[in-house]
């Protein structure tokens, strides 16, 4: 396998990581729905959007994208139009180094998953 075969290769093993971390995301009380997309001219980006029982919506997800000489990687929470977290932008140079930064953001939007949907969902019961 030459070097861009394995760079695509750890791209997809990276998506799939994401997506599963992010997928992981589940309350009892709550409806999820995974999501992964290609964007141009060389991105992706995956997630899982968690629907509350009044409708809002809580978005986590993490990006990807090749441009000019650099990788960059974003992620972060939206709930309808509030940003709850927003990890800054990391440009690296290397796909090594920007799969292991998307892997750390993808780490970073799991890890208060649990405690955001559990204080909206308790909001909810107090109205």
């Amino acid at each position: 396998m030459n070097s861009e075969s394995l760079a695509a290769a750890g791209l997809l093993e990276a998506l799939s990581r994401a997506s599963e971390i992010l997928a992981d995301l589940r309350h009892p009380f709550v409806r999820t729905e995974r999501f992964s997309y290609f964007f141009p001219p060389a991105g992706a980006r995956v997630g899982t959007t968690v629907v509350l029982p009044d409708g809002r919506e809580i978005t986590f997800e993490v990006s990807i994208a090749a441009s000019g000489r650099a990788f960059h990687v974003e992620g972060g929470i939206q709930s309808e139009e509030e940003t709850l977290l927003e990890l800054p932008r990391k440009s690296v140079p290397d796909i090594e180094e920007g799969l292991a930064a998307f892997d750390d953001y993808a780490g970073e939007v799991a890890a208060p998953a649990e405690r955001l949907i559990g204080q909206m969902l308790e909001e909810l019961s107090d109205n």
